[in-house]
């Protein structure tokens, strides 16, 4: 199982954002900081502020800023915000499927399980879980350098 870059990047977000707490933060810092396209990150920011997660602040002097405490951010719940369709195979979707075993193979509870304690695994785990103390200081001090390292391209 692979999660979608919607997915990776929502918990990058959700990650740069604790570590400005009470800041409001332009996608584009968080698209140098991370070195990805600014374009992706507005899908990733509209999906956020729609799951209540961040705010978005529109306008020339707006931003994004994390919208509740970091200890009520749980990952589980982050990830099926962002990976509203994740179907671990194709008859997880019953409009697409195309299997001709589907009504005896028995592979899709198992596999509905293993998911489920997938995301319940996720959930026991919070951003604040993410951002203790040190780790947050480092944090910081790696988007920093991130910052300050031209991009060289090969």
């Amino acid at each position: 199982m692979q999660l979608s870059l919607h997915a990776d990047y929502s918990l990058r977000v959700l990650l740069y954002l604790g570590s400005h707490p009470d800041e409001t933060v332009a996608t584009q810092q968080i698209s140098d900081a991370y070195r990805i396209s600014k374009n992706h990150l507005v899908r990733v920011m509209q999906t956020l502020g729609e799951a209540g997660y961040i705010d978005v602040i529109p306008g020339r002097s707006g931003g994004v800023r994390l919208a509740m405490d970091p200890k009520q951010i749980r990952l589980g719940a982050v990830v099926r915000a962002a990976e509203p369709t994740l179907e671990l195979l194709e008859c997880f979707n019953l409009d697409t499927n195309t299997c001709p075993i589907l009504p005896v193979c028995g592979l899709k509870v198992p596999l509905l399980k293993a998911l489920e304690a997938f995301f319940d695994e996720l959930n026991k785990f919070t951003l604040a879980d993410l951002l203790t103390p040190g780790r947050k200081q480092r944090l910081v001090q790696r988007f920093i350098q991130i910052q300050e390292t031209p991009l060289t391209h090969s």
